[in-house]
């Protein structure tokens, strides 16, 4: 048969991907993955020591309530301050339809998602 296409790793190596993995570890709700998408400059949150392992899985379960969704598309794509890229998100749960800014900022050996504007999704929080 064919050789089978190579596969590259699922590392997050441009913007894009490092958004889809963060919303897909969302989606999954896995802190593990969720870690690994998270960060900045510097690298995962899961290896900045910048909070506590407890507090990071705090957050991340925020992060998770906050933004869980059904459905996710990405409605725009542009350049934000320091190099990142912003990400205008259209996020679906049940009825409900919200868009949120997600920034993804370069970091040493890939890209990460370094933050999400929350005020947009706060009402979804409550919404089962």
């Amino acid at each position: 048969g064919a050789p089978s296409p190579v596969t590259a790793p699922a590392t997050a190596s441009g913007p894009r991907p490092a958004l889809d993995a963060f919303l897909s570890a969302i989606r999954a709700q896995d802190l593990q993955a969720l870690s690994v998408a998270w960060g900045d400059k510097a690298g995962p949150v899961r290896d900045s020591k910048v909070f506590t392992r407890e507090e990071m899985e705090q957050r991340e379960l925020i992060l998770i309530r906050c933004f869980k969704h059904d459905r996710a598309r990405v409605l725009g794509e542009s350049l934000a301050a320091g190099g990142e890229r912003k990400f205008e998100v259209e996020l679906v749960r049940g009825t409900v339809t919200r868009v949120a800014d997600f920034f993804t900022v370069p970091g040493p050996d890939r890209w990460y998602v370094r933050s999400a504007n929350m005020d947009a999704v706060k009402d979804l929080r409550s919404a089962k």
